[in-house]
């Protein structure tokens, strides 16, 4: 199991490892943050994104690299969203998707898988069965990043389903950091709606 997890990196500057321990680090401390209705999951989360940009695109990971362009402006614009209050009081309630938003979502997942393949055609890349996987939790992660700007609860069940997803597409693929990290995103995005869903319970009951 630990060779599994080393001998991806037994070839990588040591740079390059720190960097990846950074992505881990503030990555699990944005859901944490995230789970605790935190401000401060923004710039940790976009710590993380900025840093995974840079990774992936020396690694030539194009579709991925955009993807993780797409967090981090999402990552500014959440930050705006949730500290236009300006109080702990006035900030963005936590709330459930109305129509309209689930539309939004739904347009947001399709849109996303359309222009991954798109990218990956546009580049001429081989796709493979794993990078179907790929486009599908890409399009999950973008309408979770949405809905979790907005405060809205359906961004954990979004984010359960893509960790879900990813974790073997990860294993698979011999990211073993990687993996480990979104079997930790699991857990705690599973925490993270229970803790939310009690939260909103209690304003439904107080109202």
């Amino acid at each position: 199991m630990i060779d599994f997890f080393l001998d991806s990196y037994k070839n990588a500057s040591l740079w390059h490892i720190i960097l990846e321990f950074l992505v881990f680090v503030f990555g699990i401390l944005s859901v944490w943050f995230a789970k605790k209705e935190n401000i401060w999951v923004y710039p940790t989360g976009l710590v993380a994104t900025v840093i995974s940009v840079y990774l992936l695109y020396l690694a030539g990971y194009i579709g991925d690299m955009i993807i993780n362009g797409y967090f981090s402006i999402m990552s500014i614009y959440g930050w705006y969203v949730w500290s236009k209050g300006g109080t702990t009081e006035d900030n963005l309630p936590i709330t459930r998707t109305n129509f309209n938003e689930k539309i939004i979502g739904v347009v947001l997942f399709l849109v996303t898988i359309f222009v991954v393949f798109g990218i990956y055609k546009f580049f001429d890349y081989e796709i493979k069965y794993d990078n179907y996987v790929d486009m599908i939790s890409s399009g999950i992660f973008f309408a979770g990043m949405w809905y979790m700007a907005r405060k809205k609860i359906e961004n954990w069940t979004l984010w359960i389903i893509g960790d879900i997803l990813v974790v073997p597409l990860y294993a698979y693929r011999g990211l073993g950091m990687l993996s480990l990290q979104y079997l930790i995103f699991t857990i705690l995005a599973i925490s993270a709606y229970i803790e939310w869903k009690r939260i909103l319970d209690n304003k439904t009951h107080q109202s």
